[in-house]
This record gives C-alpha cells, structure tokens and sequence, in this order.
C-alpha cells in the first residue's frame, strides 16, 4: 500500500516503505484479537478464588499481585489496541479504585462479542450504536438497583472494604484491613453540606518490613521516616507543642555573590559571634512561641542544633512537603516561611511525638492528635512482596470506602448485579428491535462474562453454576450472585458482599467506550522504526510485530 501506479506506469509514492498498514476487516481483527489477548491475560484473577501473577521487570525485580492495575502497568506492552485495555484498568483504578479485572474483562467480551456480529456482516456503525444505547440503558438499571446507605453505617463499611480485600493474598487478615481502612477514611472524611469528601492523600500509608500483618496499626497523626538531628535531644516529649517551618534553621547566603575583606582577627571573630547570635535568636524565637518539637522543611545548622537540644526542643530536619501538609492537617500547626513571625497561635498539638525504632531504623511518631484531617497506616509484614501486596489491598478497600462515604449507594457483588443487567438488557433488546437489538442483546450476553469467570476461577463449572443462578435470580429478586465457596446461588446483600455503585458503573462505562472505540478503527497505518544499534530492522510504529502479534508480552 506504500505506492500507486500513475499514469505512463510511474509509481507514485505515497507511504515511505517499511511501513505497515492494515485496512478493514483485517484491520479490526487484529485490534480485537490484541485486545482480548489482554483481557485473557488478566481474567484468571477474578473473583475471590482467582489467581495470582508473578511479574519480573528487566531488573529481575519480582511482583506477585492479582491486582489487575497492577498487572498490566508492569506488563511491557507494545500493541497500540492492547494498550488502550490498559488505559481502561489505569481509568477504573483511579476513578473507583477498584474493580479493574472486571472493567478489562468486560471489555474483551465485548469485542468477542462483537467480532461475532462482524461475521454475521453486520456493520460496525450498528454495533456501536446498540453498545452505546445498551451502555447508557445499564447506567440507568444500576442506579435503579443501588440501595442507599449512609456513612454511619460501619458493618456495611467495612463489608464494602472485606469484598475488596477478598482474593487478594492479604485476604487472611482482611477483618484487621477493613477495620483500619474504614477507620482512617472515616477519620479524613470532611462534611460537604448533606454529602461527604474524602481526600485519600489524607491517608499515608507507610511500610515496613518486620513482624506480621497482624501488627499493622493505625496512627491518629503521621509517622515520619525521619530521625530527630542530635542525639541529646528529648526521644519522647509529651504534650507536645509543634512548629513547622518552611525554611533553613541556617544563615542565609546573599541573593548575588558577594565578598567580605577581613583584615584583621578581631573582625573575624565579630563576624563568626554574629552568625551564632543569628542562629540563637532563630531558636530563641522557636523557644519563646511556646514550642517544643519542631519539624523543618529544609536544613538545620550545627549551631542551631545545639541550641534546639540545650532547650530541649526536638527537632526533625529535611521533612518532605507533603508529610508537613500532612502534619498541618494532624496537628492544627501552621506551616510558616519566616521563624521571625512564628507566634504560639501557629503551633499544633499532639499528645506524643516520640522517635522509635522500627525494623533497625528510627522513625517519628506524631500521634493522639484531637480530630487529626490526616492519619498513617503502618503497614507490617514478614517480606517486601507481602507488604507491598497488603499495601495494594489497603489501598483497594481505602478507595471502595471513599466511594460509599462520599456517593452513599450500594450494590450486590458476585455476579448479581451483572446478572441482573444481562435480563434487564435482553427485555430492552426485544423493546428497540431492529439491527441494534443484536447489539444490545450481544451486550447482555457480555456482561454475563464475570459471573461466569467467577465460577470457572473456583473450579465449577461455569454454565451449570450461571443456569442455576439466573434461574434463582429471576425468582428471588436482583441480591442472588454466586456463593464461590459454595457453588450454589446466594443473596449477596445478606452475605455482605457488597461493592460501592461507583465501580460497575464505571467498569461498563470503560469498557463500553474502550470497545466502541476499538470497533471506530478500519485502518491502522505503522510507521516505520528506526533500524536500533547494532540490532535487526526495528517493527512498525511499536506495533509490536502487529502482524505476527508479538506484543512483547
């Protein structure tokens, strides 16, 4: 396709060679084909009794997550289509925080789904017209389906937090997780009016190795990485009042380069006493506001070390910015730029800062403040993949919190709300009629995918479970999903697996766009790559091999 004969048989090039292009249906299938590759790839993780993966960078550095964000922003991926599935779990990660599996496995379907209409010659313009109408119309059977509950509500709480948590290898102590999740979130949560906000970055999570889980705490302040700057100073001070300074406890260098002449020693020493008249007027100022811990966010002299700990203040230097935010959230302090202008009215308050040692290194503790807007979790745990994996499950069942505290609407887990939307959809299909019902009923039959995923990944099988189920379900209400441990049909809702409306709503809105956008693509032109050093002809355009579909997988 690189060229067109013209009139007098000369070639008129068009397209530099080397490149690749794919056009039509061709062109489609590849796309779809990567896609599902993707969606594949990740689908084993689903559900409680899912898989996990165990990842190695080019470093030989290991992750072991079923996390599927997780999953697929380590995995090296050249495919342009793959990529977009990608971008699905990194959407659903950060808009609902959980629920990535699900969004990239339906989304996958999807496309399985519609590659069979593509064979059947149906247009893609009608495909994605009856994905679109489906996709709006299961928005509109989720808000229906959600029940609403308020942020007071602990047990469905932590309910929401156990269900994310579920599957993960943190699982064992998921009651302990849940608890500290829904603490924190409940603690930085600030009332809006009627609803609530919850800023997650409120919500530090720190890690280190050593002990177990079970030993992960919840700190009503912040923990510090940081030790104290001289040893004489205090280790604990209680009652502790706190100052938190935006610049050096040091002299200050002139704006421009300058030179001061001395000519004889006793200028020198006027100018040596004046420095240290200086820096004790500094911590002079920092004694008389009334503090006695003091966090700054830049260096701190020799000098003015010795002072801080003759005063008995404790002083932490080189404190990262978001850890003094942190602290000023804690603590009540205001951070301030100039010392000069520190008064006692700036100052937090906390009933302990205490430097201890954690896993062989120090650390700082600032806890048992009054209504801290900013808390850490310290998270424990035999090694690093263990710590790192809990860390990913708090983050998960800190996120699902979010979104019922500040959205205050629920919906069953386990395959019953797919479910429900499959035989919601199916009746609309028989409503809009028309090529677009093939779409729509195609669309039902996707969403089926992740009760059906959840059987086949507890080892059942999946039909007899889904026929069994949907049968239920059509009896007893839209609550029915699977019971994996079971086998067996189960209302959701009374078993407390739950999931915040937020997640499936987004997981279909992802995916839908994510598919419909896969079906837009008729043509896919490659440029050519650059031959690399000392290496073989580079392939088109990072397409990864697109015909062979090698994705660098």
């Amino acid at each position: 396709m690189a060229q067109l004969v013209g009139q007098g048989g000369q070639p008129v090039v068009i397209l530099p060679e080397g490149t690749q292009r794919y056009v039509g249906k061709d062109a489609q299938r590849l796309n779809i084909l990567a896609a599902r590759i993707i969606a594949e790839t990740v689908r084993t993780t689903l559900g409680p009794k899912g898989m996990d993966k165990m990842l190695v960078d080019s470093l030989g550095d290991i992750v072991i997550t079923n996390d599927g964000a997780t999953i697929l922003d380590e995995m090296d991926i050249q495919h342009p289509a793959a990529k977009m599935m990608v971008e699905i779990a990194k959407t659903q990660d950060k808009e609902a925080g959980d629920g990535t599996t699900t969004a990239v496995v339906i989304a996958g379907e999807l496309l399985k789904k519609a590659e069979e209409l593509l064979d059947q010659n149906i247009h893609p313009s009608i495909i994605i017209k009856g994905y679109t109408m489906a996709a709006e119309k299961a928005q509109e059977i989720l808000d229906n389906m959600a029940k609403k509950v308020t942020p007071d509500d602990e047990k469905t709480l932590k309910n929401i937090a156990m269900t994310a948590i579920t599957g993960k290898n943190a699982e064992s102590h998921k009651e302990l997780l849940a608890n500290l999740a829904v603490e924190a979130v409940k603690q930085v949560a600030e009332k809006d009016g009627e609803t609530y906000k919850v800023d997650i970055d409120n919500i530090k999570l720190e890690k280190k190795e050593g002990e177990s889980v079970e030993e992960s705490e919840l700190i009503r302040g912040v923990v510090i990485d940081k030790e104290r700057v001289h040893p004489r100073m205090p280790k604990r001070v209680e009652n502790a009042r706190i100052a938190l300074i935006n610049e050096a406890l040091e002299v200050k260098k002139t704006e421009t380069d300058a030179k001061i002449n001395i000519t004889n020693p006793d200028q020198l020493t006027s100018f040596l006493e004046q420095e240290e008249r200086m820096l004790r007027e500094m911590v002079e100022k920092i004694k008389d506001a009334g503090a006695n811990v003091v966090f700054v966010q830049k260096g701190i002299d020799d000098l003015a070390q010795h002072y801080l700990a003759k005063y008995g203040i404790l002083a932490v230097r080189r404190v990262k910015k978001s850890d003094m935010e942190k602290l000023a959230k804690a603590t009540g302090a205001k951070i301030v730029t100039n010392v000069r202008d520190l008064t006692s009215d700036d100052l937090g308050e906390a009933e302990l800062v205490e430097e201890r040692k954690v896993a062989g290194e120090n650390m700082i503790f600032v806890e048992g403040c009054k209504n801290p807007k900013a808390v850490t979790i310290l998270i424990r745990g035999g090694t690093e993949h263990v710590i790192d994996e809990v860390e990913r499950a708090l983050e998960d069942a800190i996120k699902v919190t979010k979104d019922v505290m500040e959205d205050g609407a629920i919906l069953p887990a386990g395959g019953a709300s797919e479910i429900e939307l499959a035989i919601r959809l199916d009746e609309y299909a028989k409503e809009v009629g028309g090529k677009e019902a093939l779409a729509i009923e195609a669309f039902a039959e996707a969403i089926k995918v992740i009760p059906k995923t959840l059987a086949e990944n507890a080892g059942l099988d999946p039909i007899e479970v889904l026929v069994k189920v949907v049968s239920e379900h059509k009896e007893k209400g839209p609550n029915v999903g699977i019971d994996v441990f079971e086998g067996e049909p189960a209302d959701m809702m009374e078993r407390g697996v739950i999931t915040p409306l937020r997640v499936p709503k987004q997981a279909i809105k992802s995916a839908s766009e994510a598919a419909i956008m896969i079906l837009r693509i008729d043509d896919v032109i490659a440029a050519k790559v650059s031959k690399p050093e000392g290496g073989s002809q580079g392939t088109p355009g990072g397409m990864g091999g697109m015909g062979g579909m090698d994705m660098g997988m």
